[in-house]
C-alpha cells in the first residue's frame, strides 16, 4: 500500500512500538491518528510531529473499553473522512506461572490484548466498507509461537490474537481488508517493565537480571521499519528478520 495521505490508526502510541511506529508512518507521508491513555504523552508525540510539518489527530482511549474504542474509531472517521489504515498495538505483558498467575491480571490483559484489537477491529470494518477497503496489521508477539515459564498468559492472549487474525483475513478479503499479523521479538522498551504479575519476574526485568541469557534485543525503530515494511508489501505475516 501506498501510505502517503493514508490515514492511520495507531494504538498504543505514547511509548514504544507505536511511538516508533507513529514516527516512521509520518515520515511515510500517513495522516495521524494517535491513540493511547496517556494524554501528556501523546500530546508531547504530536507536537513533535506538528513541528515536522503533519496534522496528527491525537485521542486519548481506554483500550480496554469497548465503547471508548467504539467512540475512537467513530472520531478518526469524522476528522478524516476516511480510515485506510488500523494498527492494533496496544498491549500488556503479565509475568507468573499458571499454576500461581492471578487471574484478575489475566483477565485485564485479555480484555487488553485481545478484546481491545477485537473491539477496533469490529469498530473500524464498517467503515473501511465504505471506503473500499482497508488494511488491519495485528502486533503479535513470537512468544505466541514459543513456550517460555513464566509468560503463558501472556503468550495465550497473543496465541489468540494470531488466530483472529488469519480468520478474519479469509473473511475480510471479499470486502478488500487485508489483515497482517506482526510478531516482535524482545524489543529493548519499557514494555517487560510494565507487565502485571509475579514481583520476582517483574524485578529481574528492571534490573536487567533474568533467570536465563536472552538474545539480543530489537530496538523499538527496528520493529516500526518492520511494521511499516508490511503495510507497505502486506504480507500475511510480518517477522524481524
Amino acid at each position: 500500500m501506498e501510505l502517503s495521505g493514508n490515514v492511520t490508526i495507531i494504538t498504543g502510541a505514547s511509548m514504544g512500538i507505536g511511538l516508533s511506529t507513529a514516527r516512521v508512518f509520518a515520515q511515510a507521508g500517513a495522516k495521524l491518528a494517535l491513540v493511547a491513555r496517556s494524554v501528556d504523552k501523546l500530546e508531547a508525540l504530536a507536537n513533535e510531529l506538528r513541528a515536522q510539518g503533519h496534522e496528527p489527530l491525537v485521542i486519548p482511549t481506554d483500550m480496554r473499553n469497548r465503547d471508548a474504542i467504539h467512540a475512537m474509531v467513530v472520531k478518526a472517521f469524522d476528522h478524516f473522512g476516511r480510515i485506510d489504515i488500523l494498527i492494533n498495538n496496544a498491549g500488556q505483558a503479565a509475568a507468573g506461572q499458571v499454576a500461581t498467575v492471578n487471574p484478575e491480571h489475566y483477565q485485564q490483559i485479555i480484555e487488553l490484548n485481545l478484546f481491545g484489537p477485537l473491539h477496533a477491529i469490529q469498530a473500524v470494518v464498517p467503515k473501511m466498507r465504505q471506503s473500499g477497503g482497508g488494511l488491519i496489521i495485528n502486533v503479535s508477539s513470537m512468544v505466541s509461537k514459543m513456550s517460555i515459564p513464566g509468560l503463558g498468559t501472556y503468550a495465550s492472549t497473543k496465541a489468540a490474537l494470531n488466530m483472529l487474525s488469519d480468520t478474519a483475513r479469509g473473511e475480510l478479503a471479499p470486502d478488500n481488508i487485508r489483515v497482517i499479523t506482526v510478531y516482535p521479538r524482545l524489543t529493548t522498551t519499557n514494555f517487560g517493565r510494565n507487565s502485571l504479575g509475579d514481583e520476582r519476574m517483574r524485578q529481574q526485568q528492571r534490573t536487567g537480571a533474568p533467570a536465563a541469557p536472552r538474545p539480543p534485543a530489537d530496538s523499538a525503530e527496528h520493529v516500526a521499519n518492520r511494521i511499516l515494511l508490511a503495510a507497505q508489501t502486506e504480507p500475511k505475516e510480518q517477522f524481524m528478520d
